[in-house]
């Protein structure tokens, strides 16, 4: 039996507004509130919303069958507080039925792993509270930011108590085995689940490609693609943005139709069940193969490595300077400034500054800036003024 684990990224940064070189020292508001109500109403209408319906309806359906997993970083969650609590009740609907797993994270979708295991602590937990206090259950399994990962984290995972990680299916990570199984970190006692990229990609990046030679998928054919798995293939994990439904792909292309129709077509075979990721992590065998990575690795691109965020210049001037303020802002303590901190190191910020991918037209549609130029530059406007309010504090 192969466990599949259908997992969901949620995740909205709070962008920036235009902050020119003349606002430094007279506006202390970096972000665009208008534009990020925004996106998140439309969002939310277009996906949210009516996705979490489409699961739900399944989850009943099928009466426990049908498992899921949400990866909801906390500057989401934050403004669906704010700005549709609508969208927190209907997670809390899927919540109530038992067959909902929420992950934890780092609260701001940052990249403290870098920089600082002192934050990277500070948001876990952070993370962690605010899922208890929202949705009312504790995270037992965690993904980093981006599935950013190597054997660095393991310490730091497991004092917090977490004992299952995600992390991407990289082939020379795993042996050159299938990432269709769960594999032991060989320290610390930590699962490690592995993200399927080829069938996840075949719903979040191929599935309204015409040029495709599978187009058009349907549950029923991918269905039969997961059931053709080795004996020894104990999990299947598939992991992609939420806005894949109804946002990156419109409804128009039939993405929410396949979707509902995915979990019927699934429970027809006997050889396939959906589980939750922490489930799979103990349904594995007892003597797992090792998953190691001495560099940091991702999901991103087709190295599989850090270069969408943290490869540029000016991407590690930005992250340099940031990180820079830690010390001082942990003698100040005052939580308005670790919030506005916080917020400065959502990896979006950095993702726009990324020249390396300039051209690629899947970075471009999620860039709201004219060049990584001007996306590096109205940063670090803003992180100016942002340490001169330190200074004064």
């Amino acid at each position: 039996m192969t466990d599949v684990c259908l997992i969901f990224q949620v995740h909205q940064p709070y962008r920036l507004k235009d902050y020119s070189f003349e606002l430094i020292g007279k506006d202390h508001s970096y972000e665009d509130s208008a534009r990020n109500i925004s996106v998140l109403n439309r969002i939310a209408d277009l996906c949210y919303i009516p996705t979490n319906k489409i699961l739900l309806d399944a989850i009943e359906k099928h009466k426990g069958k049908f498992r899921i997993a949400f990866s909801i970083s906390g500057t989401c969650l934050e403004q669906f507080y704010r700005y549709r609590p609508d969208v927190i009740e209907s997670f809390r609907r899927l919540s109530q039925t038992g067959c909902v797993e929420f992950l934890a994270e780092t609260y701001y979708h940052s990249l403290a792993c870098l920089y600082s295991e002192a934050e990277f602590r500070r948001q876990v937990v952070k993370h962690e509270r605010a899922i208890q206090n929202l949705l009312e259950v504790r995270p037992t399994v965690f993904r980093n930011t981006e599935l950013i990962y190597s054997d660095k984290l393991l310490p730091v995972i497991s004092e917090l108590g977490y004992k299952t990680i995600l992390a991407e299916g990289k082939s020379q990570n795993m042996g050159g085995l299938s990432p269709n199984r769960v594999f032991s970190a060989g320290l610390e006692n930590i699962n490690i689940l592995t993200r399927n990229f080829g069938f996840s990609d075949d719903i979040a990046f191929r599935f309204a490609d015409p040029s495709w030679n599978e187009f058009p998928l349907s549950g029923k054919k991918f269905a039969n693609w997961l059931s053709k798995r080795e004996q020894d293939e104990h999990s299947l994990v598939l992991y992609m943005d939420y806005e894949t439904f109804g946002e990156h792909r419109k409804q128009e292309t039939g993405i929410m139709d396949f979707l509902g129709a995915l979990p019927d077509e699934m429970v027809r075979h006997e050889n396939l069940q959906f589980s939750l990721p922490s489930d799979a992590a103990k349904n594995g065998p007892e003597n797992k193969p090792v998953y190691s990575s001495k560099d940091w690795t991702s999901w991103a691109d087709e190295d599989k490595d850090l270069g969408a965020w943290h490869y540029d210049h000016m991407q590690k001037d930005a992250l340099k300077n940031l990180y820079a303020c830690e010390i001082s802002l942990y003698k100040l303590g005052r939580p308005d400034l670790l919030d506005t901190w916080g917020r400065l190191q959502t990896s979006d910020h950095f993702y726009y500054m990324s020249t390396r991918f300039w051209q690629d037209p899947v970075h471009r549609i999620f860039n709201p800036y004219n060049s990584p130029y001007d996306a590096y530059l109205n940063f670090m406007n803003a992180l100016s003024d942002f340490k001169g309010l330190i200074m004064k504090a």
